[in-house]
């Protein structure tokens, strides 16, 4: 089920709809270490293993694979005189952060992910926390 948007936070909207960023080394899971499935803020799917997390020194969680093929869209961005690969939820269509081809094997990748644009679902307990 997809959140309205009046059940979003002034910061989800900004981010999840109008594509904005969150400051960095500022999120919520920039340092979550514990073992779960990274979801959706806005619909709940599934994107990212913890297993996937690492550490890229971006100030932004940071991941080298998602879950599937399907779970994020890819698109062109080209805002701020940059050239770069927005990712957004393939479910919800919702921002989600950018991807980036400097990551570590085996992928080679770092889906580069706003906090706020998260839930974490802690495996241990199944507990669901916000970003």
């Amino acid at each position: 089920m997809i959140k309205d948007i009046k059940d979003l936070t002034e910061q989800q909207i900004d981010i999840l709809i109008n594509h904005g960023t969150e400051r960095p080394f500022t999120g919520k899971f920039l340092n979550e270490n514990r073992v779960g499935i990274y979801r959706c803020a806005r619909c709940h799917q599934d994107l990212f293993h913890s297993d996937t997390k690492f550490d890229a020194g971006c100030g932004w969680p940071s991941f080298y694979q998602a879950i599937s093929e399907t779970s994020l869209r890819y698109l062109a961005d080209y805002s701020f005189g940059m050239q770069r690969t927005e990712i957004r939820c393939g479910n919800c269509d919702s921002h989600m952060g950018h991807v980036f081809n400097d990551g570590p094997p085996p992928t080679g990748l770092r889906f580069c992910l706003n906090s706020v644009a998260l839930n974490f679902k802690w495996a241990e307990t199944g507990e669901e926390i916000d970003g």
